[in-house]
């Protein structure tokens, strides 16, 4: 009598299965992987949000706590600040004083329509000491230093760098981003007080040249229509931005894989996540800023 099992075996089961799952034998099926579909995907990418929002936290509460710890690196502050602070200039000065110049000819056309002109150089002056010259220059300036922290720490992850530095018993907050952070919080609110004072002679010059409005007359105006709350309450919101900056080109620096195709990425996603980073926390430290320093 025969005990080969194979005899008693379905007829079929050899067949790869037809609706799109594996067969009830465990043989694979030949049809294409499942598409996932808008919730799917939207759930995956809230995931990933909350994902990149724990790893920055704890990046965070780590840095605050190495400050704390000695040696403190002042050498790698002092060449951070140069190359976030004073590498910054040169493009502070040229999209302030074209913004300034833009913002006064638009103001200057809408304003003539009402015979109000001479208002130009007050709503510039508040414009600009409240809104434009923090914000706007966080988010150029922050796209350019941000993407080199995140290219400069990137190679140094996927060359194993990092991993070097925590064999020898370094911490690599302390190392890389504490530095990084306190330099970005010290320039971001003296690059946006140098916006401020060149954006405001941008307009001041355009509007002589153009729409015949004296200088003197544009500054004093200003001057007698903006008060300290409103430099301090724009100034307030500079060392937000300046920890959002080096947080997060830190972050997707030290999270780099992939060779240097990777370090391309991280810096991209670096410069999209900080403007949008900046331009959500700018409504909600507005809010603050208003309600602390109300205009007079």
């Amino acid at each position: 009598m025969s005990t080969n099992t194979t005899d008693d075996a379905p007829p079929h089961s050899d067949r790869p299965s037809l609706s799109g799952r594996p067969s009830l034998m465990g043989r694979p099926s030949f049809l294409p992987p499942h598409d996932p579909g808008p919730m799917e995907r939207f759930v995956d990418r809230a995931l990933g949000l909350v994902s990149h929002l724990g790893v920055i936290s704890q990046m965070t509460v780590g840095t605050v706590k190495a400050a704390f710890k000695r040696p403190f690196e002042w050498r790698s502050l002092l060449h951070q600040l140069e190359s976030l602070g004073v590498a910054s200039l040169g493009i502070v000065v040229v999209t302030s004083v074209f913004i300034g110049m833009v913002m006064a000819v638009q103001f200057a056309f809408g304003l003539r329509k009402f015979g109000g002109m001479e208002y130009t150089g007050r709503v510039v002056a508040l414009s600009f000491a409240r809104e434009l010259a923090p914000t706007l220059t966080a988010v150029i300036v922050g796209g350019r230093i941000g993407a080199g922290m995140a290219a400069e720490v990137g190679s140094m992850s996927v060359t194993e760098q990092i991993d070097a530095v925590r064999a020898l018993g370094a911490d690599p907050l302390k190392k890389l981003v504490l530095p990084r952070l306190l330099a970005a919080i010290i320039v971001m609110p003296v690059l946006a007080a140098f916006a401020l004072v060149l954006g405001f002679s941008g307009a001041m010059l355009i509007t002589d040249l153009q729409f015949n409005i004296p200088s003197e007359f544009f500054l004093h105006s200003a001057l007698g229509t903006i008060t300290m709350a409103d430099f301090v309450s724009g100034m307030f919101k500079t060392p937000f931005f300046g920890a959002i900056i080096a947080l997060v080109g830190c972050h997707f620096g030290m999270t780099t894989t992939g060779g240097t195709a990777g370090v391309g990425n991280s810096t991209t996603r670096t410069v999209v996540v900080i403007s949008i980073t900046i331009l959500i926390a700018d409504f909600f430290l507005t809010k603050l800023a208003i309600g602390l320093w109300p205009s007079g």
